[in-house]
């Protein structure tokens, strides 16, 4: 089985020195920079605990390279995947299935989704660039639970979890996330294989909405956030907001969000994935957290007045810092769209 993991970063990385242990998996890994060169040679290095772990995958960054895949599993931000979509291209055979590693709302949300079949989310796929360069019907949702972290070039900490939670935007029990759940679970991994992926997008998604912008708006890790009154009644808005645009399009949530809150207060002083971005001064990923839940709202008549405001701050703050790379070019074009109401 080859499987291509594009973007050898944080997760990604974590993933492929699970993979690297599968005998029958031929990996390769898309990544760039210092990162790439570490990688090339020394290996990559996973340190779980106690323990190290080394694999030697193929590192390139170059996908044409590489050919034809099997599974490319694509770990990049929203809108890095947005940006390399053509070359993208060069991995894909008449059968290659893409497994979105990303947070938030996925390029492929509409697909197959009944009464909003014909949704493009300009905020995540502006032009329908993914949509039209790889199709939706490649596409196999991946929920990402883990935590894990770049300490220097070539080498990845695992801080917590490793359930990679699979689906099909159709809902169906397919042979080829079978198969996938197969290949992660005997590198460890937990690999469940959902019917309904969005919802579970939408449980994760729920936290990484105001979890995210908060804690960089204020500098404060994941379990102030969660307990300070001010700011968890600040995500208790922002996620209210965001069910009723998630109930409006179909999904539900298998937890209140007490416990959702609570769960992640009990992570600790864990600093969210975009406050390490801010302070590493990496590009924020802002679109497919918030700008494609306030879409979503105004396709629906939702209005989202606590997700609207934090979007704005965060927004500015990413443009302020030159490190917000925003993917719809027109938020206001898109905010102007007539809502969906009855569909």
């Amino acid at each position: 089985m080859r499987i291509c993991i594009y973007g050898a970063g944080a997760i990604g990385g974590y993933l492929a020195a699970g993979l690297g242990t599968v005998p029958d998996v031929e990996l390769s890994v898309i990544a760039r920079g210092a990162h790439l060169a570490a990688i090339r040679r020394h290996g990559l290095k996973l340190l779980i605990g106690d323990e190290e772990r080394l694999c030697r995958p193929l590192a390139t960054d170059d996908p044409a390279t590489l050919g034809p895949q099997d599974y490319v599993i694509v770990c990049l931000k929203a809108h890095q995947a947005w940006e390399t979509a053509e070359r993208t291209c060069a991995l894909l055979g008449p059968r290659t299935a893409v497994v979105t590693c990303q947070n938030g709302v996925p390029w492929w949300y509409g697909y197959g989704l009944r009464g909003f079949a014909d949704l493009r989310l300009q905020s995540v796929d502006a032009g329908d660039r993914q949509w039209d360069a790889i199709g939706p019907e490649r596409a196999i949702g991946c929920v990402v639970y883990p935590a894990t972290e770049i300490v220097e070039p070539g080498v990845v900490r695992h801080i917590y979890g490793k359930r990679f939670a699979l689906g099909e935007p159709d809902g169906a029990t397919s042979d080829r996330c079978r198969e996938l759940a197969r290949v992660l679970e005997a590198a460890g991994f937990e690999a469940p294989v959902l019917a309904d992926i969005r919802s579970e997008l939408w449980l994760k998604l729920w936290g990484n909405l105001c979890f995210n912008p908060i804690s960089a708006l204020t500098r404060a890790t994941l379990d102030v956030v969660a307990t300070q009154p001010d700011l968890r009644a600040l995500s208790v808005r922002m996620m209210s907001e965001a069910r009723e645009i998630a109930e409006r399009f179909g999904a539900s949530f298998r937890v209140d969000m007490e416990r959702r809150i609570n769960g992640a207060a009990r992570v600790g002083a864990h600093r969210t994935s975009m406050l390490q971005d801010l302070e590493g001064g990496r590009p924020l990923e802002i679109d497919a957290l918030l700008t494609a839940v306030q879409e979503m709202g105004r396709l629906v008549g939702v209005k989202t007045p606590y997700i609207d405001v934090v979007l704005g701050l965060v927004q500015q703050l990413g443009r302020s810092l030159a490190i917000y790379p925003a993917v719809a070019p027109a938020t206001a074009a898109v905010a102007q769209r007539p809502p969906l109401v009855g569909t």
